[in-house]
């Protein structure tokens, strides 16, 4: 299966890309995914779904939205990010969580669930709209679209009660029968995996992107057996 490195290193190697070989797919990754797309005279969204596949690399098999580099690309960066610590690791967290350009402030002082999942999406998905206020995890109830629990989903829970304002958001990697896996940020103080009761998760709280590819509404299915259950991610 393709990466995003290597949509990097062919679209350099075509002339389309002059950025950083990182993996990530960011501002000038999409942008030299567009410039190709308009050359090949494919619709110009910037997102590598199957037909630009087929003609970035034309003697590979094809390849469907589920298995495209750029079907979850928030949940690439999360993951790169996993094991940070808000103390531990402070500085380093800090700056990626500004590195989009704003940043709600001392992940070790603030509730920073919202920032990071905020931070993942404005990176890899920049024409994405975004909650006018990110930080607040409840406000992610109302982003994008619905959609079952997926790869990659955001998810949106409540904290104390159903009706409260506090809560908590990450991204949905997978279940058991009765917890979502979420990675997330501020969970025991850091980016990790934790299951989380499915009875929080807030009235059409699991969300998708409207600028994303179109996947497969599949649950991951997995014991979770060796993940922490969070109950306070305050």
């Amino acid at each position: 299966m393709k990466t995003t490195l290597d949509i990097q290193s062919e679209l350099q190697r075509r002339g389309y890309y002059q950025g950083e070989l990182d993996g990530i797919r960011g501002r000038q990754t999409i942008a030299a995914v567009k410039q190709f797309q308009r050359a090949q005279g494919l619709w110009i969204d910037g997102v590598a779904g199957g037909k630009t596949i087929a003609k970035l690399f034309p003697n590979e098999a094809s390849v469907a939205n589920d298995n495209s580099p750029d079907a979850t690309p928030w949940l690439d960066l999360a993951y790169r990010k996993k094991g940070l610590h808000e103390r531990i690791n402070n500085a380093e967290l800090r700056a990626f969580l500004k590195s989009d350009g704003k940043t709600l402030g001392d992940p070790a002082k603030l509730p920073w669930c919202g920032d990071f999942v905020e931070t993942c999406l404005a990176i890899t998905m920049p024409d994405e709209i975004l909650p006018v206020n990110p930080y607040g995890a409840m406000n992610w109830a109302a982003f994008g679209k619905a959609t079952k629990p997926k790869k990659g989903a955001i998810l949106s829970f409540w904290r104390g009660t159903p009706d409260s304002w506090q809560g908590h958001v990450g991204f949905y990697v997978g279940e058991d029968a009765t917890h979502f896996h979420v990675l997330g940020g501020n969970q025991s103080d850091a980016v990790t995996i934790s299951r989380i009761e499915k009875k929080r998760l807030r009235v059409n709280g699991a969300r998708w992107p409207l600028t994303a590819l179109a996947t497969a509404e599949i649950a991951v299915v997995s014991d979770g057996a060796t993940l922490t259950e969070t109950t306070n991610e305050a």
